[in-house]
């Protein structure tokens, strides 16, 4: 049984931190090092919780990716260029620090630097995957790039790991090529489970037996054997309601990973302040990714949202740092260096990318320009056309308000989604819809510049996009009328306070049309009527 002393610090801790207009990942960690302060010790079932977190969130990743991402020369060479300038910046920087008489790297040698240096290139998968899921940006331009990067760096994390333990996989190893030809089935059957208990299940299965059982049985990562199982679902329609099914449950179980990563280390003042001096390194970090993105001639704001995201510490430090201290090239104190180090990355790293935008606002006129020709393909700006109205979210909600629009109020239509996936259904399907984010400024810029869209819908299915979007339109000053769909009521306010024309809470209206609808199927007329 998980103590109710580990709930309660997590609760708390993630209270607190939203008190403070913090993400909640922030208290849990912090909750988690009250907890080691006060003495107590991750439990066997807090690290299994921890563990089914990461991997769920894993098959999460590649349901939503699409593989080709993985084939563009920014996502694979862009991660190789970076992990190879920033694993010699940081071997310079603790060679500095072995320099000027740092006791704890007194004893390691210059190979003991270079593995450090290559652990400390890596970027968190947990954390900012997390992130991007919470902001709802994880299928924005940069949000898939900074995707495809981690997942890079996960493929070279085992690689490193096959090569240190001096074993190599399974020969049944192969036998995992079956699964490609499998996958057509694995689609079929998840047609048939419907969007109940059944879907999820099978998520499960194929997530912890199919996916890390199976990988882990030949020798292989088995968080690596859920992201595949993942990509090969990901082609199905339905791979997308699989994923927001498991998304509570996956939320909830990484919980116990953020606890955890707190109560590894109990730091002293010296400790503490070691962790701080690697901490501080981190834009240095940041900068690199942001002249590598530049130099794969990415958009301005893709790669600096991109290069803030992934400017963190990744857990795989603390797996590397075990086995520097297994192999005695370390003290044990360095570990408890690389936990801080790393717990501490997330904490600064929350707090900065809530920023992301208004930092991209301010150093965008400081970057060189680039002609939009030489622009990647994937991060061109949008061409809007003659668009009157324009539908943001083109989810159930937002088709059937595009298709209303277009055939009771003859106006040209314009739908926007920021899933690529979803645009190129909803083209093979007749609608007019474009890739955009609702965050980004640039989108907003290029959008308004049409003086016919005199209409803006906000249906996307997160309350922090509408609000975005809809101070973007406040900033701009847009003559229009703007309408948008809230799920809970304590959002509605929020929006009518930023200037929303009108607000529909979803189920509120649901039950009034259905009521409506009931009454009129039955000859009853309403006391509105009667009184008019």
């Amino acid at each position: 049984m998980i103590a109710p002393a580990f709930l309660l610090a997590a609760f708390l801790g993630g209270l607190a931190a939203m008190c403070l207009r913090l993400p909640p990942l922030v208290g849990f960690l912090a909750g988690g090092f009250v907890l080691n302060a006060l003495g107590f010790t991750p439990t066997p079932l807090l690290e299994l919780v921890a563990d089914v977190g990461v991997t769920l969130l894993l098959f999460s990743i590649g349901l939503k990716l699409d593989i080709r991402t993985l084939l563009r020369r920014d996502v694979w060479g862009g991660a190789t260029l970076h992990m190879l300038i920033s694993s010699l910046t940081m071997v310079a920087l603790l060679g500095l620090l072995k320099w000027l008489s740092l006791p704890l790297l007194a004893e390691a040698g210059w190979p003991t630097l270079a593995l450090l240096g290559f652990a400390l290139s890596f970027s968190s998968t947990v954390f900012v995957v997390k992130v991007l899921e919470k902001r709802s940006e994880s299928q924005t331009a940069y949000g898939r790039l900074a995707i495809g990067v981690l997942i890079m760096q996960d493929i070279f994390a085992v690689v490193f790991l096959t090569a240190s333990t001096g074993s190599l996989p399974s020969p049944w190893t192969l036998g995992l090529l079956l699964l490609i030809p499998l996958a057509p089935a694995l689609r079929a059957l998840l047609d048939r489970l419907g969007h109940g208990e059944m879907q999820m299940l099978f998520g499960m299965l194929l997530a912890l037996v199919l996916g890390y059982a199976l990988f882990s049985a030949v020798g292989l990562k088995g968080d690596l054997g859920a992201l595949i199982i993942g990509l090969l679902l990901a082609p199905h329609p339905a791979a997308q309601a699989l994923a927001r099914s498991m998304f509570s449950l996956k939320e909830l179980l990484l919980v116990g990973f953020f606890l955890s990563l707190g109560l590894t280390a109990m730091p002293s003042w010296e400790l503490l302040g070691t962790a701080l001096l690697l901490v501080l390194a981190l834009p240095l970090k940041g900068l690199l990714y942001q002249l590598v993105f530049m130099r794969f001639r990415m958009r301005h704001r893709t790669s600096v949202l991109t290069a803030l995201s992934l400017t963190n510490y990744s857990e795989f430090g603390l797996i590397v740092g075990a086995i520097a201290t297994a192999e005695g090239w370390l003290p044990e104190s360095f570990l408890v260096v690389l936990s801080l180090a790393v717990a501490l990355s997330f904490a600064a790293s929350a707090v900065v990318n809530g920023y992301g935008e208004r930092f991209y606002r301010w150093l965008e006129p400081r970057l060189p320009e680039i002609d939009e020709h030489e622009l990647a393909p994937s991060d061109r700006p949008i061409e809007v056309g003659d668009a009157e109205a324009v539908v943001l979210g083109m989810g159930r909600i937002g088709k059937g308000v595009y298709r209303r629009l277009q055939k009771e109020y003859g106006l040209q239509v314009l739908g926007i989604d920021s899933n690529p996936k979803s645009i190129e259904r909803l083209t093979a399907m007749g609608f007019n819809a474009l890739e955009g984010d609702a965050v980004d400024s640039e989108f907003w810029d290029k959008l308004l510049m049409s003086s016919e869209v005199r209409l803006v819908v906000l249906a996307m299915p997160h309350h922090a996009g509408n609000l975005a979007a809809l101070r973007q339109l406040r900033s701009r000053h847009f003559p229009g009328r703007i309408t948008a769909v809230v799920e809970y009521p304590e959002e509605i306010e929020p929006i009518r306070e930023l200037g929303a024309s009108a607000v529909f809470h979803v189920y509120d209206e649901a039950g009034r049309a259905l009521a409506d609808s009931a009454a009129e199927e039955a000859g009853l007329t309403s006391r509105t009527s009667l009184l008019g």
